[in-house]
């Protein structure tokens, strides 16, 4: 049942308790019951709302930051990780395979004050050894959700 209840949150975390109840065939207390243990074993971490930040006319600049480190003796990248993480400027950080070690994502006002917040905040810290800066100039999908309008074809269909 849990995998079924946190898929259905998942695409929608304001469906009703009792929606989810007779999707799952079982009961609304027992569903309740079972979304609060997982969110105190921290399985539930949130629930967010997606904005396309696009279609307002609030201006947003996402970033993603390529971030290679010198992981620290008996820490590993834990402690580098949990220090970029505590900037409130910082979406998420990611421990990646490949060519770099995290991948930080930002999102702010301007261009401006993504670059302050490389330079000034990120780059500084001792572990860094280097920083490759993103922009994200259009989302096309986020979250598994589709973030622009399909253009529909308005021809008039002739037929002979």
């Amino acid at each position: 049942m849990r995998e079924e209840l946190l898929r259905i949150i998942e695409k929608n975390s304001r469906i009703d308790l009792k929606d989810i109840a007779i999707m799952l065939g079982a009961e609304e207390a027992e569903v309740a019951n079972e979304i609060a243990a997982m969110e105190k074993e921290k399985i539930i971490c949130g629930y967010y709302t997606l904005i396309n930040w696009d279609n307002t006319s609030d201006e947003r600049v996402s970033a993603l930051i390529e971030v290679r480190v010198t992981p620290q003796r008996g820490m590993g990248f834990d402690n580098i990780a949990q220090r970029i993480a505590k900037y409130d400027e910082v979406k998420a950080v990611y421990l990646m395979s490949g060519g770099f070690d995290f991948t930080v994502i930002l999102e702010e006002k301007s261009m401006k004050e993504i670059a302050q917040f490389v330079t000034s905040k990120l780059s500084t810290l001792d572990q860094i050894l280097n920083t490759a800066t993103h922009f994200v100039l259009k989302k096309y999908k986020d979250y598994g959700v589709t973030m622009i309008e399909e253009e529909k074809d308005e021809r008039m269909l002739v037929t002979p």
